[in-house]
C-alpha cells in the first residue's frame, strides 16, 4: 500500500485529457498556477507577524533572565564585602 505510482498518475492524466480535452488543459493548469501562489502568499502574510512576535518574546525573555542575574550577581557581591 505505497504511494500512486507511475501507471496511476498516467492513468490520471488521461481520464483528466478525455474530461478537459488538450485545450482547456493549459488553462486549468495556469489556474491551479495561481491558486497555489495566492495560497502560499497568505500563508507568509500570516505567518510573517507570528514569527515577528515569537522572536520578540524571545528577546524579552532572554533580556529578563539577563537582568535577573545581573541583579543577583550584584546582590551576592554586596553581601560579600
Amino acid at each position: 500500500m505505497g504511494g500512486i505510482g507511475f501507471q496511476e498518475l498516467l492513468l490520471i492524466f488521461i481520464i483528466v485529457m478525455l474530461l478537459f480535452g488538450a485545450k482547456k488543459l493549459p488553462e486549468f493548469a495556469r489556474g491551479l498556477g495561481q491558486a497555489l501562489r495566492e495560497f502560499r502568499k497568505a500563508a507568509r502574510e500570516i505567518e510573517e507577524p507570528i514569527t515577528e512576535t515569537r522572536e520578540e518574546i524571545h528577546q524579552t525573555a532572554t533580556h529578563s533572565e539577563n537582568t535577573s542575574k545581573e541583579e543577583s550577581q550584584t546582590d551576592t557581591e554586596s553581601k560579600a564585602s
